[in-house]
């Protein structure tokens, strides 16, 4: 565990002005864990009664507000039970009519403590349309009343700003709008761990157990998840119960990399639910031209938020954008791919040599075949249509390696290309993927494709490397026609096989 003030940094300052505010964070980074803990401090520090109470229950039922008030101040009391000592607890919840209940309940309980009465309202954004707008307007009714008749601080606890919270009205399934809870303050949200806050972590596995973790596989551990704190503790869990229960031996970058490679196999519920995101057409408008290296097309700035509250993709330093962290880039690209992989025609392995390592030069003549014979026509099979050369590419290539190699992928948005480096039994292969399209500006995109490959070879420090080009343009040839193979010597002497298809 870590101070749930490290993270909240501002939550307990908006709570001595009395404020009503929002945190949003995707799931699973500890905003739950985090208030919990934060409001047994706050109670324990005698100034406040603080507790975390769950909306969830409510989400039940959607048409009928009564029963989601009912449903939601019975789960309330349960949380008073667990999070309050008895002098704090709630009094009777007044009778009172539907929609005007959770106010209600806030009001007595207000009046009725002997503390102020601070409450995080988790799991808000699981109501939906005239439940969720009653909620929302009976606390902005009651607001006026604090912190006499009404909870002296209050904070909306879920996956999304206000704005975006679901709600069928007036045409669109989203509120746009922070005005059923314009009394907010401010919209905070929780970043992910530092490299030292994911070191801190492990270490204390290491002095309960013993178990140590080497210094590179703290460093690999945090270049895998960049902190994200499901995955963080996902990984660690996997390597020190299933792969390294022995307390004796310590955890190496190998061990990490073997509990990535698990994680991404299972795909459990975290990042099965983040998978499922991919079919959200905001979502798709971001992650789709990041495959391709492309720029944005307009997109209605209240959709970019959405994508980056959700956790999937984070602003670079220079202020593009990128997928979050490289276990859910492959996470994206297998989810994408699926179909495709499954739809693959059997396939002799001509690429093996001898001793079962990858002949890259064989390879690259299977691929080219597959292309002509298979790939067009498995584009329609892409649920992404303007990605679907890559993700045909990536699918083939996984197919490849599967169980005897992997594939890191590096996208972002604005780069021009997707970068592939295939590892197979010590064995390296650089491939940069381009798409040449009418209406691009430049005439042939192979000259700064050899460059940006030539960098990126040198990067992960090998010498020999794939430019695949396909030409999607509507005056080129049919294939086989325009397939062309050439090889190419970059700038610094790599040695590069241009692949026009």
């Amino acid at each position: 565990m870590l101070p749930p003030d490290r993270r909240l940094p501002r939550v307990r300052e908006l709570i001595d002005q009395k404020a009503y505010f929002v945190l949003h964070a995707p799931r699973q980074v500890g905003k739950t864990t985090a208030l919990l803990s934060l409001g047994a401090a706050l109670t324990t520090e005698g100034r406040y009664a603080a507790l975390l109470v769950s909306m969830e229950t409510g989400a039940a039922f959607p048409d009928d507000v009564g029963a989601a008030e009912h449903a939601i101040l019975a789960e309330w009391r349960r949380s008073a039970r667990h999070q309050l000592p008895a002098d704090l607890q709630p009094p009777p919840w007044p009778d009172t009519l539907p929609g005007s209940r959770i106010g209600a309940a806030l009001e007595a309980w207000s009046a009725s403590s002997a503390r102020p009465l601070v409450v995080f309202l988790d799991e808000i954004d699981a109501l939906r349309d005239n439940v969720l707008l009653s909620v929302l307007r009976q606390l902005r009714a009651g607001h006026r009343a604090r912190p006499a008749g009404f909870p002296w601080a209050l904070g909306l606890v879920g996956l999304r700003d206000v704005r975006d919270y679901k709600v069928a009205s007036g045409g669109s399934e989203h509120l746009h709008t922070a005005s059923p809870f314009n009394i907010k303050v401010r919209s905070l949200t929780m970043r992910e761990f530092t490299a030292d806050e994911v070191a801190e972590l492990y270490a204390q596995h290491t002095a309960d157990t013993g178990q140590c973790f080497d210094d590179d596989a703290l460093r690999q551990a945090f270049a895998h998840t960049q902190g994200q704190p499901w995955l963080v503790n996902a990984l660690a869990y996997v390597v020190t119960t299933e792969l390294k229960p022995d307390r004796a031996k310590s955890i190496t970058v190998a061990d990490i990399d073997r509990a990535r490679d698990l994680l991404v196999e299972r795909q459990d519920t975290h990042l099965d639910s983040l998978a499922e995101r991919l079919r959200d057409p905001r979502v798709r408008a971001v992650i789709e031209p990041m495959i391709q290296g492309e720029s944005l097309a307009a997109l209605a700035p209240d959709d970019l938020r959405f994508v980056l509250d959700l956790g999937l993709v984070r602003e670079r330093a220079d202020g593009g954008i990128e997928v979050a962290n490289p276990i859910y880039r492959e996470i994206i690209a297998r989810q994408l791919t699926v179909t495709m992989r499954a739809s693959l025609p059997v396939m002799t392995p001509t690429w093996l040599a001898a001793d079962g390592r990858i002949d890259f030069d064989r390879l690259l003549e299977a691929f080219v075949g597959f292309w002509v014979q298979h790939g067009e026509a498995m584009l329609a099979s892409s649920p992404y249509n303007e990605a679907a050369p890559h993700l045909v590419m990536m699918a083939f290539l996984h197919r490849v390696v599967n169980g005897g190699g992997r594939i890191d992928r590096e996208y972002a948005i604005g780069s021009k290309r997707l970068d592939l480096c295939v590892a197979h039994r010590g064995e390296r292969l650089g491939i940069e993927v381009k798409t040449w399209r009418d209406g691009d500006k430049a005439k042939d995109p192979t000259i700064d494709g050899l460059t940006q490959l030539d960098g990126y070879l040198a990067r992960i420090g090998v010498e020999e490397g794939w430019l695949v080009l396909f030409d999607q343009r509507k005056s080129t040839p049919a294939l086989p026609a325009r397939q062309a193979i050439e090889t190419v010597t970059t700038a610094s002497g790599r040695r590069v096989k241009v692949v026009r298809l």
